[in-house]
């Protein structure tokens, strides 16, 4: 009898021992697969003492006035950007290389609204070169699902502000889901005229131009236009930037402090005024924008010619 009692015994604490190993074990599956979930929501160690400098950098448009430094008649018609410097701020903030390039998503949307209201008519960002691909597969993969995500969240923010939304580039290896909401948010905003907001995305500047010249040949095989029709104004029509009114920027922004414009806007940007910034792009707030807006309404602008 002591015997079946205690072999019972071993039987109940046997039992509730395999129980608890398979408790931990799902506990510890469940939070291998929520951790990346959970992470973005939590700031990463270091980031607490930062978190009022993020605050300070971060600006939401409200005022449609034009700021005293500038002239409104002076303002640019189409303004590009190269947004750099979105893993460094991470970084520097400790936060993960995806909340950094969420942060410069969300400042690239203050950015155009300010200059929709500034009186800005397009704004354009290289957002993903050819080049870009070279980067590690995690790293793509994370951004292709970024732009994916937050597009087809702001389809009806671009409706209720009446912005045209336009995606250019090659656009052949960008995967099937983002092109459908690339698709999706072209057609829901082509009716807008006065605010227009392009998107460059697996874009290079000699593909454009080589585009543009292919295009060309094609047209001249088929007897549609001959020698002598081809000049600028033709070239530009060829050009994936022909989807704007204004198709070459008047004023190119490039923040981190690099000085190059890296196979970006090789045509458009023949006598665009450049002005590189040392901040890094989500902290690039509207101060800093109302500063090269002022070197740029200061600059004389000659096109190769005297005044």
């Amino acid at each position: 009898m002591n015997f079946m009692i205690h072999a019972n015994h071993l039987l109940v604490l046997f039992t509730l021992s395999t129980m608890l190993s398979m408790l931990w074990f799902l506990l510890s599956l469940l939070s291998l697969l929520l951790l990346p979930c959970l992470r973005p929501c939590f700031p990463a160690k270091g980031s607490l003492k930062n978190k009022k400098k993020i605050d300070k950098g971060t600006y939401v448009v409200g005022e449609e006035e034009t700021p005293k430094e500038l002239q409104r008649e002076l303002m640019p018609r189409h303004v590009a950007v190269i947004m750099d410097g979105n893993r460094r701020w991470a970084k520097q903030t400790g936060l993960l290389t995806s909340q950094g390039y969420e942060a410069g998503a969300k400042r690239l949307l203050e950015f155009a609204d300010l200059c929709f209201k500034l009186g800005i008519n397009t704004v354009s960002a290289f957002a993903f070169s050819t080049e870009n691909w070279g980067r590690h597969k995690i790293e793509v993969k994370c951004l292709m699902y970024l732009f994916q995500r937050y597009l087809k969240s702001k389809i009806q923010f671009f409706q209720s502000k009446e912005i045209r939304v336009s995606v250019i580039g090659n656009l052949a290896k960008i995967p099937e889901s983002l092109l459908r909401t690339v698709h999706e948010l072209e057609e829901a905003t082509k009716s807008y005229k006065k605010k227009h907001l392009i998107l460059a995305i697996d874009y290079s500047g000699r593909f454009d131009i080589l585009g543009a010249c292919k295009s060309i040949v094609k047209k001249s095989e088929q007897g549609l236009i001959r020698e002598e029709d081809v000049d600028e104004t033709l070239f530009e029509r060829e050009l994936q930037t022909k989807c704007t009114e204004f198709p070459s920027p008047d004023l190119l922004i490039r923040t981190s402090g690099e000085q190059r414009i890296s196979n970006f806007f090789l045509w458009q940007l023949a006598y665009t005024e450049l002005f590189f910034s040392p901040v890094l792009w989500p902290d690039f707030d509207k101060q800093k924008f109302i500063e090269a807006l002022v070197s740029y309404q200061r600059r004389d602008r000659r096109f190769g010619s005297r005044l």
